[in-house]
């Protein structure tokens, strides 16, 4: 039997010696080379943690003392930890999921899979122990170097550090990197400090002993108080000349490290001293991404960040597609815009590679920033680009938008700041579950005022709709687009003047029936819904308005020509494009039923694209089926009645 099987719970660790927690180590990321080369998902991330995760699990007592991990891609060696051994379906819908979740464990704290976030968990975690007199209880937050780019992080630790007796700890896991390597003053900081173990200086008794000391002398006068100055003053100087911890001890964190994290014993030894320090520790752990796996170490630009299917052996894939990305349709646009114009410059959020830009990049360093995981500071030194004269183009996620919401509406929509957002992974995105899909972004920017939103439907109108983004200079506007590969072109019959493009008119012209709206990469479900009614008889048009905000006038004139409206999105109904639709044609004094048709407003579990739309009813089968029986008048809202007939009522055919 491996040492791996005897391990069904945390405390099960505590029986092994050093020398089996190396074979442990070993053993662990071996399963994990293994298994998830068989499913895909992030590799690197875990292989850089195995021995932190043993030592966190060795030193506390989870699930009565909190972890937290920042983020949860790195969970994966705390899963098997924790008697999740199973990895066949890693990622895949009814399997195991790729961050931390509550329905599978009580080990698992918080469902954390967005950056920056752990150390207000923390905070908030360990402040709740205290004023609940829960003294023997620790939070602890493992978190990425890479984290501590954003703001938020640095907001905790400035609470946490003003609170002496909080058992708060936060381990960093420095790897220099986030995604990509990870950049900025704090990265060159971080990379600066010295190895160094002083546990007399974290021992509880040191600091009483300080304590007293600096009480005496400052009681005995303007002498003493000027010889504490004095010794204090020598004590920091000689401790940052050895390793310039000041960073955070000027913040009030007790400093330990920086350590190897990959030595299990130096991993352990240090945080029993930040235990037993008893108020808020920071310990400095170094690693290396993707450790122990060749292939991973080689891997230059994301060391194995994440990965498809590959081969164990090599980690070479083992299929890729040959179907182009819609990142890499971008990613080319992009940069060959940058070769018409120098006002365009690029931002990122510690996301070059993913988000297209390595292209640009290569070609324009000084015009591509990498902000680090800081997305609100991005959007508004947008805002500032923009009014110096540039035209600035802030990619990320979709899912990543919400971060930066505050900054979207006051700083570049209020100052009509001329600012493209880049949004990419829209919609429903599938293994990253609930937090990864980029399901939000339409229904948030639907209520900023004079914002324009594209939502291309191929690699064509991604193309052109970029560059018509790129010449509004007096508002937001914000591109959308999908994750994987870009589908056929989708190519329209007709283009309306105001750029809304007519996909199919099936049937009766004269007297339509159904108008289909079919939003950005829905286009392929809502050409098959609209075939599946007309071979029943039902007229449809398939309308594609392109921009979806600010709605199109043609839009609410063909609704009002037609007996129903069914506007079709692979974002939250609540907000979203059919909402608005139905808002300007209500105001335009168009009373046609409309039909929104797009995700319920839950947090939808992970599975591939397919199976999320087909668990929530977003499939061609079932659109036409609830349209036929709205044109029937069987299901609300029901279809305007034909001239001279009262309200329908029918049998639904079958589809």
């Amino acid at each position: 039997m491996s040492l791996l099987e005897t391990i069904n719970k945390p405390s099960d660790l505590r029986a092994l010696t050093l020398e089996q927690l190396e074979d442990l180590a070993g053993e662990i990321r071996a399963f994990l080379i293994a298994n998830v080369a068989r499913t895909g998902g992030h590799l690197g991330p875990n292989l850089g943690v195995v021995e932190l995760t043993l030592g966190i699990h060795r030193v506390f007592d989870s699930p009565t003392d909190s972890i937290v991990f920042d983020t949860g891609h790195q969970s994966y060696v705390h899963k098997l930890l924790t008697g999740r051994k199973d990895f066949t379906t890693l990622r895949q819908q009814g399997g195991l999921a790729g961050y931390p979740d509550r329905g599978e464990s009580e080990h698992d704290i918080v469902e954390s899979s967005h950056a920056s976030a752990s150390l207000s968990w923390v905070d908030g975690i360990s402040r709740a122990n205290k004023l609940r007199k829960q003294t023997e209880r620790y939070a602890i937050a493992l978190v990425g170097d890479g984290a501590l780019t954003g703001g938020m992080a640095w907001e905790a630790v400035n609470n946490i550090a003003a609170d002496k007796d909080r058992k708060a700890i936060i381990v960093v896991n420095d790897n220099g990197r986030s995604y990509a390597p990870t950049i900025g003053g704090l990265a060159n900081q971080l990379s600066g400090l010295r190895q160094q173990l002083d546990k007399f200086r974290t021992h509880p008794s040191y600091e009483d002993a300080m304590s007293k000391l600096k009480g005496k002398l400052k009681d005995s006068g303007a002498v003493g108080t000027f010889a504490y100055k004095s010794l204090h003053a020598t004590k920091k100087g000689i401790k940052d000349w050895w390793a310039p911890q000041g960073l955070f001890e000027d913040l009030g964190l007790k400093y330990i490290g920086p350590i190897d994290g990959h030595n299990q014993r130096a991993v352990e030894e240090a945080l029993l001293q930040a235990k037993q320090f008893g108020g808020p520790v920071l310990v400095h752990a170094m690693t290396e991404k993707g450790h122990g796996y060749a292939p991973a170490i080689a891997d230059v630009a994301d060391q194995f960040h994440a990965v498809g299917v590959i081969d164990p052996e090599t980690g070479v894939p083992v299929a890729s597609g040959g179907a182009k990305s819609w990142t890499s349709v971008f990613g080319d646009e992009i940069a060959l815009v940058a070769d018409e114009r120098d006002d365009i410059v690029a931002i990122t959020g510690a996301m070059l590679q993913p988000v297209g830009l390595k292209k640009m990049a290569n070609k324009y360093p000084e015009r591509v920033i990498d902000v680090g995981i800081a997305e609100q500071h991005a959007m508004t030194a947008a805002a500032g680009l923009a009014f110096g004269g540039l035209h600035p183009v802030v990619c990320v996620y979709a899912t990543f938008l919400n971060r930066a919401f505050d900054q979207l509406l006051m700083d570049v929509a209020l100052h009509k700041a001329g600012v493209t957002i880049v949004l990419d992974r829209a919609g429903v995105t599938g293994p990253d579950g609930p937090s990864h899909h980029g399901m939000w972004d339409m229904a948030l920017t639907q209520i900023v005022p004079n914002l324009h939103l594209a939502a291309p439907r191929d690699a064509s109108r991604l193309r052109e709709e970029l560059r018509e983004a790129l010449a509004i200079d007096d508002a937001p506007s914000v591109v959308r687009f999908s994750k994987g590969s870009v589908g056929e072109e989708v190519e329209a019959i007709d283009r309306l003047p105001d750029g809304v493009d007519v996909l199919a008119r099936l049937g009766d012209r004269a007297a339509p029936d159904v108008l289909i709206v079919s939003v950005g990469a829905m286009s392929e479900l809502s050409l098959d819904v609209a075939h599946r009614l007309n071979s029943q008889g039902i007229s449809v048009s398939v309308v594609d308005p392109r921009w979806v905000l600010p709605v199109p006038a043609s839009v609410v004139s063909l609704a009002a020509r037609h007996r129903i409206v069914v506007c079709i999105e692979d974002g939250v109904r609540a907000g979203g494009v059919g909402s608005r639709l139905r808002t300007e044609m209500r105001a335009a004094g168009v009373d046609t039923a409309l039909n929104e048709v797009g995700l319920p407003t839950e947090f939808l579990a992970h599975g591939t694209r397919a199976q999320v739309l087909e668990r929530v009813g977003l499939t061609a089968q079932q659109v036409a089926r609830d349209t036929m029986a709205q044109v029937l008048g069987t299901k609300v809202p029901f279809a305007r009645p034909l001239p001279g007939q009262d309200l329908p009522t029918g049998q639904i055919p079958k589809l």
